[in-house]
């Protein structure tokens, strides 16, 4: 189990990484959507990155994971959340859905005992 959880910490974190940097043009244009000034949306995204660096490190320093893991989930929930709002098509939601069940699987392979 701590292989299936060292590799989603791999692929969230490398899905964050990949939209905040290569699709940020996507990002940003959401975000005017769902009402972010450039600031909201800045601190948004180095959270995320922040949050994704620490998932990496996890997988050395498993102790790190867990808080991390759970941040990302509530920004999947508000991702999902602001989709609702804006009344986005369905294929929008799956992205941030699908980050959501894997730092949710993540969280419950990492709980602290």
């Amino acid at each position: 189990m701590e292989n299936l959880t060292q590799i989603l910490q791999v692929v969230v974190a490398a899905t964050v990484f990949f939209v905040w940097t290569f699709r940020i043009h996507n990002v940003i244009r959401e975000f005017k959507l769902f009402g972010f000034n450039e600031i909201q949306g800045s601190l948004v995204g180095a959270t995320k990155l922040a949050l994704s660096t620490l998932l990496i490190v996890g997988i050395w320093y498993a102790h790190l994971v867990f808080i991390p893991a759970c941040l990302l989930a509530c920004f999947m929930i508000g991702a999902q959340y602001y989709h609702y709002k804006i009344r986005d098509p369905f294929i929008k939601y799956v992205p941030s859905f699908v980050l959501l069940l894997l730092s949710l699987i993540i969280v419950t392979n990492t709980i602290p005992q």
